[in-house]
């Protein structure tokens, strides 16, 4: 048995929980994907079932026709034989880590200051070893007595900040709105308010997660922002609404989505945030699929 034959059956075992009704797994698993088209596709690491271990959400990745992933800080506690294990995994499967997510400060607090300082210190070792180019951040809460100008004008410094302890190590900053519903203090709610905030920074380094998922929770009208502030747009994240969901389980339609951001020539990571009904890399290939036949016809 020669080592990529062992390699996947190795995997296939792994996995076998999750792959049980996975239409053509034995016979297909971990060819090389389809063109797709110069799209790249990631999973965040946070969706997928929680007893995995790094490996094994790896190897569904794989399994999946993922070549990106989205992780945590979770690496900062990676031992020394976890980061060779991890790191060999990785390379033998071609999978980059896209983006990170350092940790959760208030951006609009100089008072955190510190904090993000040292949050981004821990971070950036771990980030360099995994290839990773790109760091997560949410605005996080607000600051009592602030007015929106004050804490518009305190979250631009602080990224501007970010920005000058990331110049050196070339990583990029993007800042992701969230909904109301999920954080009731939420600073920066809305891409619409998070476009202004990057324009205002000036810093090729630093721009706007959209996540599809939560702009619909809190505002709608998903297409005209995209579409007038596609250059300040540094990554897409996906769901559906109500539920968290792959795309098809509730209202957004992310076929036209899809379509317009292949007519802007959006060229950076599409990551699938939804937690999947049914079986996992079932359904995360199958959201792939989807997204480039619709991209096709864009």
């Amino acid at each position: 048995m020669n080592r990529r034959k062992f390699h996947k059956l190795s995997i296939a075992a792994s996995l076998t929980p999750f792959l049980r009704g996975s239409d053509g797994f034995a016979s297909s698993a971990f060819a090389l994907p389809p063109n797709e088209g110069g799209h790249k596709f990631s999973i965040m690491l946070w969706t997928l079932p929680k007893r995995l271990s790094f490996e094994q959400q790896l190897d569904l990745a794989a399994a999946a026709g993922f070549g990106g992933v989205e992780v945590g800080n979770e690496y900062e506690k990676w031992t020394p034989e976890e980061w060779k294990r991890n790191l060999a995994k990785k390379q033998a499967l071609g999978i980059e880590v896209d983006s990170a997510v350092p940790g959760r400060n208030a951006l609009a607090d100089h008072s955190k200051r510190t904090a993000l300082h040292d949050d981004l210190m821990k971070a950036i070792p771990g980030a360099k070893e995994l290839g990773c180019k790109q760091f997560i951040y949410t605005a996080y809460t607000r600051v009592p007595g602030q007015t929106p100008e004050e804490q518009r004008a305190a979250i631009v410094d602080t990224l501007k900040y970010a920005a000058d302890l990331l110049e050196k190590d070339q990583i990029e900053i993007v800042l992701e709105p969230i909904d109301l519903l999920e954080h009731k203090q939420e600073a920066v709610t809305s891409v619409a308010e998070a476009f202004e905030i990057t324009r205002a920074v000036g810093s090729p380094r630093v721009k706007v997660l959209y996540d599809f998922y939560h702009e619909q929770r809190q505002a709608g009208n998903l297409i005209e922002k995209l579409e007038k502030n596609i250059d300040q747009v540094g990554l897409v994240h996906i769901a559906d609404v109500p539920g968290r969901h792959q795309p098809g389980t509730g209202e957004v339609n992310y076929g036209n989505i899809y379509r317009k951001l292949a007519a802007l020539h959006y060229d950076r990571y599409i990551c699938m945030e939804f937690s999947s009904v049914g079986d996992p890399v079932t359904v995360l290939k199958a959201a792939r699929l989807e997204a480039i036949a619709a991209m096709k016809t864009g």
